[in-house]
C-alpha cells in the first residue's frame, strides 16, 4: 500500500506531522534528504515538505498531492518553488493541524471504490420496524459483496448491535468511542467496531450502548462522511424524536425512508414526522408494513401520509423469535429481505 512521504527537518514540524498522522491512523515514511526523496517522488501517496525541502527540491517534476508545511508564512522564494512543484497548499502549523490531518487521512484511505451513499430509516411509531429494516439493508449490502456501516442514532432504542445479534462482540459503541467530530478514517472504524464479514463484503455497526450518552451531532456527521468517503453504504437508524443527532443524519441522507405500520395511529404519527422532515427539506419515501388489523389498504396509508410508496412488507415469519434469541435472519428470501433490496436499489438510483 502506498504511503505518504515526508522530508521535514525542523524538529517542531516533525512532531506536528507525526502527531497528525497518528491521529488519523496514517503511516508516514520519513526520508532524510533529497536523494532519498527522489526515488519515492512519483510513487508516494502524498508528499509533505517543509520550506527548506521545497527549495532543495528545485528541478523535481510537478506531481499531485504535494503539501508544504511551515511554522510561519512562506517567503516569496518558497511560494515560487512550491508552485513549480505543483503544491496544493501551504499549511502553517499548528494552526492548520486539522487540514494536515485531512490530507494524511485521504492518503491513508486511498482512492474510494466509488461514491458512498447514505440512507436514513425511521419509524412512524415505536415498534414500527425501522431498526429491523436498517439491519436488513445492511445484510443486503453484505450479501452483495459491499461494505456497509450501520449507524445507531437512537440512544433509547436498546442498541442496534442487539438487533444485528452482535451485542456480545468486542468493539466500541458510542459511549466508549468518545468522538466529538473532525476527520475519521473509515478503515479505523471497521477495525474498532463489531460486525460481520462474508465473501468480499463487510458490515460494521456503531451502536448506542445500554447505558451512557448517545452520539453528538458532529460525531454523527464525522462517521457518516467517513463511510461516504470510503465508498460504502451508510445506513442510519434514526429515532422518531428528531434530536440534533437524528437531524444530522437526515440532512445528509441521499434517501430517507419512513416505515409505517398499516394502522390509523401509525398514519397519524407518520404525518407529523413527514411535516417535520419537510420543514428541513427532507422528502421521505414510505415502506408500508403489514398486517393491517383494521383492513387499511396500502393505497389508503399512502394517501393519508402523502408520501410516495417505495415498498410494502408483509410480516416476516418467525422474526420475533429469532431476534429474541439473538439471531438476525440471514436469509435472502422472505418479505423483509425483499423490502431491503428494494430500498437498497432505490438508494443507488435516487
Amino acid at each position: 500500500m502506498k504511503r505518504p512521504v515526508a522530508l521535514v527537518t525542523d524538529t517542531g514540524l516533525v512532531d506536528e506531522v507525526l502527531n497528525a498522522a497518528a491521529v488519523v491512523g496514517c503511516e508516514v515514511e520519513r526520508v532524510v534528504d533529497v536523494t532519498a526523496l527522489r526515488g519515492r517522488w512519483h510513487g508516494a501517496a502524498a508528499v509533505v515538505l517543509d520550506f527548506e525541502a521545497v527549495v532543495a527540491c528545485g528541478g523535481f517534476p510537478r506531481r499531485p498531492g504535494v503539501h508544504v508545511v511551515g511554522a510561519g508564512p512562506p517567503g516569496e522564494e518558497v511560494w515560487r518553488r512550491a508552485l513549480a512543484l505543483g503544491a496544493e497548499q501551504v499549511l502553517e502549523l499548528p494552526a492548520d493541524q486539522e487540514r494536515l490531518r485531512a490530507v494524511l487521512a485521504d492518503a491513508a484511505e486511498g482512492a474510494p471504490a466509488g461514491e458512498g451513499r447514505v440512507l436514513a430509516i425511521l419509524g412512524a411509531r415505536g415498534g414500527a420496524g425501522a431498526s429491523v429494516l436498517a439491519v436488513a439493508v445492511g445484510q443486503a449490502v453484505l450479501a452483495a459483496g459491499g461494505h456497509g456501516l450501520l449507524v445507531d442514532c437512537d440512544p433509547l432504542g436498546g442498541g442496534l448491535d442487539l438487533t444485528l445479534g452482535a451485542e456480545r462482540q468486542e468493539g466500541l459503541r458510542w459511549p466508549t468511542l468518545r468522538l466529538t467530530g473532525g476527520r475519521v478514517p473509515a478503515a479505523a472504524l471497521r477495525t474498532a467496531l463489531p460486525g460481520r464479514s462474508g465473501g468480499r463484503g463487510s458490515l460494521t455497526v456503531l451502536s448506542c450502548g445500554r447505558t451512557g450518552p448517545g452520539p453528538e451531532p458532529d460525531a454523527v456527521v464525522a462517521v457518516i462522511e467517513a463511510g461516504r468517503r470510503a465508498g460504502g453504504t451508510v445506513v442510519c437508524d434514526v429515532p422518531r424524536q428528531l434530536t440534533e443527532a437524528a437531524c444530522a443524519a437526515l440532512d445528509r441522507a441521499d434517501l430517507a425512508v419512513l416505515v409505517v405500520p398499516a394502522d390509523v395511529k401509525a398514519c397519524m404519527a407518520a404525518k407529523t414526522l413527514v411535516d417535520q422532515a419537510g420543514e428541513r427539506g427532507v422528502r421521505l419515501k414510505a415502506v408500508v408494513r403489514g398486517p393491517a388489523p383494521g383492513g387499511l389498504t396500502t393505497a389508503q396509508v399512502v394517501a393519508a401520509i402523502d408520501v410516495p410508496l417505495l415498498a410494502t412488507m408483509r410480516p416476516e415469519p418467525r422474526l420475533a423469535r429469532a431476534l429474541d434469541n439473538g439471531h438476525f435472519p440471514e436469509t435472502t428470501r422472505g418479505p423483509l429481505a425483499k423490502a431491503a433490496r428494494k430500498v437498497l436499489a432505490a438508494l443507488h438510483t435516487n
